[in-house]
């Protein structure tokens, strides 16, 4: 009886320590510092929209320092219900902004180095956004055109669209550039109040459903 009731105590332990290895890792995305991991140099990243899916195909030589930190994002769930809230035909779509104002804080000043360009912004290829040296954190772009005056600012690509291309393309893009230089969602307004802001404001936007990293 002795023995039975240790085992049973052992696996009712085992069982909490699962349960709080799954909090834990729920919760990463309050910690940026704690999603750190290199990514593997070459993987994909499925993307399900509200449009279909695409894939990108990241290539860390290319920018190893996007490539990672664009890889621990998808790892861990960054991007699902992100809106793209910026999308210009013939220019480009960009997201990156978290649904919950919560998430969006800490990751807001989550810097990372800045990359050589080693390739060239054009169709299907995905960047990150900056505001300056060094200031990439979690906002990335797609080249919908051949966007190479972009290279000499620094943006520095870091994957491509190798499927579904197509999908990238037909993004409702009906809002245009952002205010205050345009009609579209305001990214101040997005970073406080999340999709709350967007989903009223601005319901035809289009949407991830869920991004995952993919062999």
């Amino acid at each position: 009886m002795r023995l039975q009731a240790i085992i049973a105590f052992a696996a009712v332990l085992s069982l909490g320590l699962f349960a709080a290895q799954g909090a834990a890792q729920a919760g990463s995305l309050s910690d940026p510092a704690s999603l750190s991991e290199q990514a593997p140099p070459v993987y994909k990243a499925k993307f399900d929209t509200s449009k279909g899916s695409f894939v990108v195909e990241v290539h860390r030589d290319w920018a190893p320092n996007g490539a990672d930190r664009f890889y621990n994002l998808v790892k861990n769930g960054f991007f699902n219900d992100a809106r793209f809230f910026r999308v210009i035909d013939g220019f480009m779509v960009q997201f990156g902004i978290n649904g919950d104002p919560k998430i969006s804080a800490v990751w807001k000043d989550a810097n990372i180095k800045d990359d050589p360009v080693k390739q060239s912004n054009a169709r299907g290829m995905i960047t990150f956004a900056t505001a300056g040296p060094n200031t990439r954190t979690t906002q990335v772009f797609v080249n919908f055109g051949d966007n190479a005056s972009l290279d000499g600012q620094g943006f520095s690509p870091f994957g491509k669209v190798i499927f579904g291309m197509d999908v990238v393309d037909s993004l409702f893009a009906g809002y245009g550039e952002g205010a205050p230089n345009g009609h579209g969602p305001n990214q101040g307004i997005v970073q406080s109040m999340g999709n709350a802001y967007l989903e009223k404001a601005f319901p035809k936007l289009d949407y991830i459903k869920t991004a995952t990293i993919v062999k």
